[in-house]
Formats: C-alpha cells, structure tokens, sequence
C-alpha cells in the first residue's frame, strides 16, 4: 500500500474499526441552475461563510437544475442558513431544506484498497436491518454512509457484525511509555 500504508503482515485485519457521527445535518439545495461552475459557487460562498463540508452528492435533472446535498456540523446550520438566504437571487437556486435527523457511520481499514467486496458487505448489512442509506461517501481507507439518526445504534452494531468487530471480551494493547 506504500509508504503511507505499508504492508503490515498478514495478521493486520482489513477492517479495524466502526466510526459514527451523531452531530451532522443534511442541507439539500433544490432547483441550482445545472451549468458548469455552480457548485464552485455554492460552496465558495459557504467557505466564506466558514463552513465545513462534508459528505456532498449532487444529481442533474434533464430540466437543467440540479439538486446539490452535503453535511455539515449541527453547530453550523444556522450559518447555512443565513449563507443561502443571503446569496439565493445570486446563487439562482429553488429552495433548500435541512435535516438534523441524520448520522454518519463509517468503516475503515487499510485493507480495503487490496480487498473485494467490501462495499457490498457494508451495504448488505444495512439493508438487511431495514437501513436507509441517505449519502455515500469513500476513500481508500473508508466507506461511510450518511443514516436516518434513530437507526445510527443498529447501523453501527449491524457494521460490526459483519466484519468480525464483536468481541466476547475486551482486548488491548498497551503501549507504555514518557511520550520523548
């Protein structure tokens, strides 16, 4: 995996851990005008605005607006808010509306570039508890799916099953030492 990764021996697992995110909201911006250059635009005036951007999906109609949705941090939504409102005539959008019942949950693990089938674990997991996968967001080290927030707990158990996460005891490494 190079020198970022390296090769850590056959003993390394290829999922080493579920993360999740209970302090996230969905903004879905409705009607953008579907030309080159508008997303720059949207999140531009976000930035300015200091907002960090998550998870982003943007889907393209054949009337030629587009919907564009992305995450942000819950104590950011009123900041949002005040964003689109004041750059709407400019931004050329519909409508937009926030969603605050909404969680991430995430696997990662330095294995998943060499290894098949493991997007398709995680999503069989979910949808074998009746989950809803809101958003999709990947990385070479990392599947995360945005969920409705009352299925997060059961998305996150439902993730360690499948790769092998559930322990009938708690191990740990220890590592001692002054920090020098």
């Amino acid at each position: 995996m190079g020198d970022i990764f390296p090769d850590l021996g056959p003993e390394t697992p290829v999922i080493s851990g579920v993360a999740h995110d209970r302090t996230e909201s969905l903004v879905t911006v409705r009607g953008v005008p579907d030309v080159p250059g508008m997303a720059a635009r949207v999140f531009t005036e976000l930035a300015k605005s200091g907002i960090n951007v998550d998870m982003i999906v943007q889907a393209g109609a054949s009337t030629g607006k587009a919907d564009i949705s992305f995450t942000v941090p819950d104590a950011t939504v009123k900041t949002v808010e005040k964003a689109l409102d004041d750059k709407k005539a400019e931004l050329g959008y519909g409508s937009y509306f926030v969603n605050s019942e909404v969680g991430k949950v995430a696997v990662v693990g330095v294995g998943m570039k060499t290894h098949s089938g493991l997007a398709a674990k995680f999503f069989e997991a979910l949808s074998d508890k009746h989950i809803n996968v809101m958003m999709i967001s990947t990385s070479e080290i990392r599947i995360a799916a945005l969920v409705p927030l009352d299925q997060l707990d059961d998305a996150v158990r439902a993730l360690h099953t499948a790769y092998g996460l559930d322990a009938d005891q708690v191990e740990a490494v220890v590592y001692g030492g002054t920090g020098r």
